[in-house]
Order: C-alpha cells, then structure tokens, then sequence
C-alpha cells in the first residue's frame, strides 16, 4: 500500500530500494519497566553509507552509521516502539526504535511518515531529526530507527504534575511563548502537529521547550491551510480541537485550540476534565465545555487577560482563534507584564 505522503518528498531516491518499509514511529511517553536495557543495532545495514555527523543547520540524513551508534539506556515507549539515550559520534542523542503495529498497519505506516513530516526543519523549539532509516535487526520486530536531538528527559507533563517547585506565572508565560514560537515555524511550513499537549514538550536542561512527537502531524495545502477530514487522525481527546471530534477539516487552528488546553494546564497545575473519555468529548462538542477558568489568578488583571486569550484560542469556531503569530504577539504582551508584576 502506497504511503500517504510522497517517498520523494521525504527520501532522497539513493535511500529508496528492496529494504524500505513503512512502520509507526509515535514517540512514546511512558516509562519502560523490566525490560532489556541494550538498544541492538543491525551488523550491517546494506543501503544505509556512512554519514558524518550533520551540523544543526545542514540537511537531515536518511542514513545511519551504525557502527558510529552507541546505545546507553531506555528512556522510554509507547504504543509504536521505545525511546533511548544514546552516543552518536561522540554526542548524546535520543533514538527511536520504531516497531511493527500488527493490529494496524495503516496507521503505523501513516504515523511513521507523519514523523518525518518535521525532518528537514531546524528551530530551537523543535526537537531536531538528525537521521532515519528502514533498515533494523532481522532478529528484532523492528522498522526503522530514527535519530534525534537528545532534549533531557523532562516533560512539560512531568514539570506541572510532579515538581514540587512552584510554576511562577512569568515561567508560565515563557514556556507558553517558546511553544507558539515553534507552533509558528511548524505553521510558516504548513505543517498542523495535531497532538500538542504537555507530555510532548520536552523542557530542554537550557529551560527552552521543545515540541516532540510528530506522529499525528499533517502536511496542509499551502493555499488555503486546511486538509480534508482523516478518520483515521489520532491526538489526546482532551487536547483535541471539537472540529476534529466532528469530522471535518484539518486547520491549523486547530494546534491553537491545543495550545490553550496546554496553556491552562501550566496555569492551574489541574486536568483539564474529570470522567469518562464519551461524556467529556460528548460535552466538548456539543456544549462547549472547557477547562474551567476558576481560582484566585484568574481574579487579577493578569489572570482575566490570560482568560480572555484562553476563551479566543478554544473557541468553537475555528475562525474565531487566532492565528499562531497573533498568539505569540499576545504572549510576549503577556509576559512583559508579568515580569514587571514580579
């Protein structure tokens, strides 16, 4: 079955022969538990060159030089395959190991090009793919690996529910201003990342964040900025757009309906919803539900202006949310102003 999105956009045709094949590659967010601590690398790798080591800015590589990879320990897995801290050419890398989805393999296919839908980009706030290949161990159930910057291990997730250090609003506000800076650029290259929520925000050891996990992103048209309705889209139902819920098109509005859920949580340290997942997405689309705007902060002046962000970025109507460069207009608005307060 042919790949939704054109091999020759994404591989050079030297990379494509015998050994290409299509698996999921969703980064994976929770902790591996007794399972083997050695990522095994394959004794030879026929398509794949050596490839020195890419500058930040150069090109990404479809190649991996194995020999150069040097497993340290997992970090983590998912779904879609598991996470580890490694050594490639000296420097500390992250590194994926995509595997087989036999329940749906539509959907593993579509996740895995979906995350070389962000490949060719550098921004500080967005993790680096440095390299990826289809080739892997014959003895492993295994599609491909793919090389990346290594951001720390904190998540934005981990950083609101269980540090015990107190989220000052001005932090808040720069975390905020750092993921609509890499919305914008994922934005400026029609790219919709459709799965932002906080465990896909690694907070980097420089306190920059970084958006990760592009399993779920979208490829939009340039013109108009809008995709038509996938049924087979994924995402967190907390985090995802009530377009979205409905079945209809793919905007890049809806990453700011995201942004916000994500952006109350750094406010409020709370879950968005409490109950079962039906009910909650029932009431999202059909009564406009949202996390509720409660608690002191939101009785300051700063607090009602951050409200009044929140209520435009998850409004109902696509058309009705700003786009990500109004969104981090505001945001830097916002910030000044909490900086002087503090």
């Amino acid at each position: 079955m042919p790949s939704p999105i054109p091999v020759s956009r994404l591989l050079p045709p030297r990379a494509l022969g015998p050994y290409l094949h299509l698996g999921a590659c969703s980064s994976p967010m929770a902790k591996r538990h007794g399972q083997e601590n050695a990522l095994r690398v394959p004794e030879r790798a026929p398509l794949d060159e050596p490839a020195p080591w890419p500058h930040k800015k150069a090109a990404w590589s479809s190649a991996v030089n194995w020999q150069e990879l040097r497993a340290l320990r997992p970090i983590g897995s998912g779904g879609f395959g598991s996470v580890y801290e490694a050594r490639y050419y000296g420097e500390t890398v992250a590194v994926k190991k995509v595997k087989r989805s036999a329940r749906n393999r539509l959907a593993s296919r579509r996740s895995f090009w979906s995350e070389l839908n962000a490949a060719h980009l550098r921004h500080e706030n967005i993790v680096r793919i440095i390299a990826a290949t289809t080739c892997a161990p014959a003895s492993e159930d295994s599609v491909g690996t793919i090389v990346m910057e290594y951001a720390g291990s904190v998540s934005l997730q981990s950083l609101i529910y269980c540090a015990a250090e107190e989220l000052r609003v001005d932090r808040c506000l720069k975390y905020a201003k750092d993921i609509a800076r890499g919305l914008c650029f994922l934005h400026a290259h029609c790219i919709a990342h459709l799965d932002l929520k906080p465990a896909n925000v690694l907070v980097a050891p420089d306190d920059v964040c970084k958006i990760v996990d592009f399993g779920c992103s979208q490829k939009l048209e340039p013109a108009e900025h809008v995709s038509p309705a996938t049924p087979h889209i994924g995402g967190t139902y907390t985090h995802r757009a009530p377009e979205l819920l409905r079945g209809q098109e793919v905007t890049l509005k809806a990453d700011v309906y995201s942004f916000a859920i994500t952006f109350w949580q750094l406010l409020t340290r709370d879950e968005p919803y409490e109950g079962d997942r039906q009910p909650v997405l029932y009431a999202v689309v059909a009564f406009n539900l949202r996390p509720a705007l409660t608690g002191d902060f939101f009785k300051s002046g700063l607090g009602r202006r951050c409200e009044a962000l929140l209520g435009r970025c998850w409004h109902g109507d696509p058309g009705r949310r700003p786009c990500s460069n109004e969104l981090l207009g505001e945001l830097e608005i916002l910030h000044l102003s909490a900086t002087k307060v503090t």
